[in-house]
């Protein structure tokens, strides 16, 4: 398998015999503004541009959604893409959105589905702390994870946006991962707290899977995450699993 880090939370995953498109937030840099009620939120997003030509980040068989917000599905992926474009999402309500746009292949990710020899399973995913979901309205945090599996591939668990819980714990003692993908940008509500995983959030990522490659992602590229690879980064070496934690660059591949 590979992944290659596009921005944000927008990866190409190439498994088995599928590339998977996740999450694809296209917009030239600087396009739409900061999340309003979040730190910085002065800076327009996105705060770096695409390190890739869009026709070649496109390449790929399929898209999959972990949710809608802007910054995981903006109007330029809406726009450009093919609306032939195959579309996995997480419930029927996303895919009524997806259709709206005039996308005509769009698939609800059910129990242990396969999509061309790929096995597919939802997870769990809290998108904030307590103080957040109390503010925010539920149907604006509904977001789900995803795991992935191949008979030649490692076994890959691609988090989505969350915070740690007992969901995040579930899914790895359930799936038993080999490849664990966090959003790990420590992304900040004013007054309310992180809406996504930071560093002690990975740390018991790492507690929890001890085996298991971690490949941080949605870092450094919206106004709102704080934490940076290099913070990160050092924050592994100082507990003991920088060996164990990949952090690309965007636009970089790495084979796992």
């Amino acid at each position: 398998m590979k992944i290659t880090q596009i921005r944000n939370a927008t990866q190409i995953l190439e498994y088995g015999p599928v590339r998977f498109l996740i999450d694809p937030m296209m917009s030239d840099k600087g396009s739409f503004p900061g999340f309003p009620g979040t730190i910085n939120e002065d800076l327009a997003n996105p705060i770096v541009g695409l390190p890739l030509p869009f026709e070649k980040i496109v390449e790929v068989d399929v898209v999959i959604l972990t949710h809608l917000h802007q910054d995981h599905w903006d109007a330029v992926a809406a726009g450009a893409l093919p609306k032939s474009m195959p579309i996995l999402v997480q419930d029927e309500r996303d895919a009524a959105e997806i259709r709206k746009a005039g996308f005509v292949d769009v698939l609800v990710v059910t129990e242990g589905m396969t999509y061309k020899g790929v096995t597919l399973y939802r997870t769990r995913a809290v998108h904030g702390v307590e103080a957040v979901y109390e503010a925010m309205p539920p149907e604006f945090l509904r977001v789900t994870g995803f795991v992935f599996g191949h008979p030649s591939e490692k076994t890959t668990y691609l988090a989505a946006d969350t915070i740690w819980f007992e969901g995040v714990a579930e899914a790895i003692g359930r799936h038993h991962p080999d490849v664990i993908v966090v959003n790990s940008g420590n992304a900040q509500a004013f007054g309310l707290g992180r809406l996504i995983m930071n560093a002690a959030d990975v740390l018991e990522v790492h507690k929890a899977a001890p085996a298991a490659t971690i490949v941080g992602t949605h870092m450094e590229a919206v106004n709102h995450c704080v934490l940076t690879r290099s913070a990160l980064r050092t924050f592994a070496e100082q507990q003991g699993f920088s060996g164990l934690l990949k952090l690309p660059s965007d636009g970089e591949t790495i084979g796992l």
